[in-house]
Order: structure tokens, then sequence, then C-alpha cells
């Protein structure tokens, strides 16, 4: 499919391999913003080519390319086509449940994600010399018809910026919005100068996690780039399917998926084991942003207590600190997180609905829904973990 607008035109891709890697890079990673893996040409085609965000899975790629006069791509869209609502980390069971009552049909939707996910990220990917406001129009204007052609429901842009969010809101998208915890480096010189930030009492608990965690003789190692090895990538399957079947029951990604970021985005990545004589019990797979790591799957083989808190939260924090990176994003959920020094911090999507009773219904359910969300993290914000200004302690 491909739609003419003026000078321009907008193609859809069902696989995104047939956009060359380096016109999408272009659009999605520019050189003067901070890196994002997670919408990278290759983190994106390594989901496909695994196996683990198919049409077969319910990922239908679908992707939108807006082209210039020239032929050239200028903005890129990464679009599914959903046939369920797993894998997004933005919960619209309610909305589905409440049209299909209705006498509707909530699947197919369109959903523009990175397919199992939630972080924050621009979403439609506009080339720098590009004019961002046209191409915003232009991108939004596709996938609503896009949708409709496919007798979608809905689209959905899950994990948008905040920029993103105002903009597609004043083009007639509904807003939602929603809480996750991030640590953020106040120029740290290691994990001590951090404690010390923390009132007395949460700062003996983490160091009580800690030590506690290491118990038994585990000790952690640190693997990226060609350090990692497909044996550590088989330990860290394993680690992620047998967590993943505790916690959620069907696990998304496949065995490939991790040999094929692997080779493509090594440097990319930060593996966390934790060892004990000599043999992985449990490990943590982060991405390194370009002011960001980003910590998305964990899993073990033994029960340790805290072990998760440390491979997960201040392993990442010893790391981010080493490597003077701003932020650590731990994923969603996890109000736990709090008393480890992560802040509250908004995530936003929009949400186009084709029936207008839905769309109604809908934009006076995230009214309400966004007033309590900022009341809880004015909440939440007064329970971090930190001293106060003045130099004593939180109560």
């Amino acid at each position: 499919m491909t739609a003419e607008h003026g000078a321009w035109s907008v193609s859809v891709y069902e696989r995104i391999r047939d956009i060359p890697p380096a016109a999408w890079d272009a659009c999605a990673n520019p050189p003067d913003l901070p890196f994002n893996p997670f919408i990278a040409h290759a983190f994106l085609s390594a989901l496909e080519e695994s196996g683990s965000a198919t049409a077969k899975k319910g990922w239908a790629p679908c992707h939108l390319a807006l082209r210039d006069g020239a032929g050239g791509v200028a903005a890129v869209l990464p679009c599914y086509m959903k046939s369920h609502s797993y894998g997004e980390f933005v919960f619209d069971y309610p909305f589905a449940e409440a049209y299909e009552r209705a006498g509707g049909r909530y699947y197919p939707k369109l959903q523009t994600a990175v397919p199992f996910t939630p972080v924050t990220g621009r979403r439609l990917l506009v080339r720098p010399d590009i004019d961002a406001a046209q191409a915003r129009a232009l991108l939004c204007a596709a996938a609503v018809e896009l949708a409709k052609a496919n007798n979608a429901s809905s689209w959905h842009v899950t994990f948008a910026t905040k920029n993103e969010w105002a903009a597609l809101g004043d083009l007639g998208l509904l807003q939602r919005t929603d809480t996750q915890y991030h640590w953020h480096n106040r120029d740290y010189a290691s994990f001590d100068d951090f404690l010390a930030s923390l009132a007395s009492r949460k700062r003996k608990a983490v160091r009580k996690e800690r030590e506690q965690a290491r118990g038994s003789g585990i000790a952690f190692e640190w693997l990226t780039g060609a350090d990692i090895k497909e044996a550590h990538w088989d330990a860290f399957f394993a680690f992620y399917m047998d967590t993943g079947n505790r916690k959620w029951g069907r696990p998304y990604l496949t065995r490939a998926f991790f040999s094929l970021i692997g080779e493509a985005m090594a440097d990319r990545i930060l593996l966390v084991m934790a060892m004990r004589d000599g043999e992985p019990i449990a490990g943590a797979l982060n991405f390194i942003g370009g002011d960001t790591l980003y910590g998305r799957y964990w899993g073990c083989l033994e029960n340790q207590a805290f072990l998760h808190f440390e491979a997960c939260y201040y392993q990442a924090i010893d790391f981010a600190i080493a490597h003077k990176l701003a932020h650590v994003e731990a994923g969603a959920q996890g109000e736990h997180k709090l008393a480890r020094g992560y802040a509250p911090e908004t995530t936003y999507s929009l949400h186009h609905f084709a029936s207008p009773g839905l769309a109604r219904a809908v934009e006076r359910f995230l009214e309400q829904e966004r007033e309590a969300v900022a009341q809880d993290q004015e909440a939440l914000a007064a329970a971090l973990p930190f001293r106060r200004d003045n130099g004593t302690a939180e109560p």
C-alpha cells in the first residue's frame, strides 16, 4: 500500500528488513539525540527475524515509511497489527471488554510500539532535516487510514515521548499517562556516594540487601561486546524461560532473538551474570543507551534473598555510575523500587478509536485516570528515601 500526499508518499512494509537499515536509523537515532537501542533497525529486525514479533504471534509488522519528493525515507513509524493486547504494558483490556459487550469487535487493532518493551522513546521517527510537524501529521493520517483499511478498531501509540504526547494530542489523539520508576545519577562518584544521599535507615537496608544477595559465595560479572558468548546466551535463556513461565506464563522471546541481538548490538548490551563456583545461577539483561541504562529481562535458577534487587537494580546503578550514565530505567511497574532510589516518572501513550461512542467513553475515563496518576505520583515522590536538602534524614 502506498498513499500519495502531494510531493510525499507513505508506504507500508510487512518486514522491516525491506527498509534499508541506514535509512531507518537516520530517522530513529540521529547523531544529535541520545541513542535509543529499542528503535534501532537491528533491534526491531531481531524481533521479526527471530520469530518473536510476527503475525503468527499476533504482532503483524506493517511499518510506515514517509518518502520525500526525491524518494528518500524522511520518517518512519513502527507499526503492528495486533490480534490481542499481550506484550504492550499499557493495559487496554477494559476498553476491549466494554466495546465487545456493546457488540463491537476490538481486534484487530493497530499498535505503534516496540514489542514487549515498556521503554519511553520516540515513536514518530523523523529525519532531523525534515519538518517534524508536517511529517507527524502525514504519518498520523496514514496510520488512521491503515487502521481503517484493516477494519481495526483503534490505533495506539505507547511509551511515546512527552513532546510527541503533546503534539499528537493536538492532532486529536486521546492522551493517557502512567507511572514508572527511574534512577537518576546526581554525579555520584561511587555507589557509596549514592548511599550517602539516602536517609540512614534506608541506607542500612540497602547495604543489608546487598550483603544477603551475595551470600553463599555469589559473585557478579559484567559482560559486554565480544565477552558475551553463545554459552552465556544459553544460560540466560534458561533463566528467562524459567522466570517467564512462572511470572507471566508465556515468555515472548525466542532463543534466536538473543543470538541475533548479541551479534548485531553486542556493544550496546550489558549482561549481568550471578556466579557461584564459576557457574551462572542468575542473570539480568540490560541495553546501553546514549545516556541511559535500560534493564529489560532477568531470570534465576536458584532462590536467594534479594538476588533480584542486586542483579537488576544495584548492579545497574553501579554500572551507570562507573560509565557516567545519567539514568537507569528498570522496566515497568514496581513500587518497591522507590525504597531503592528509583523515582516515579510519567509515561505517555496516545489512542485513536474508530467508534465515536467508544472514543467518548475512553476520553472520560482517561481524564479521571490522568488526575489519579498525578496525585499518586505526588504521594510516591514524598516516599523517596533521600535525605532532606538540609542534610537531615527523612523520617
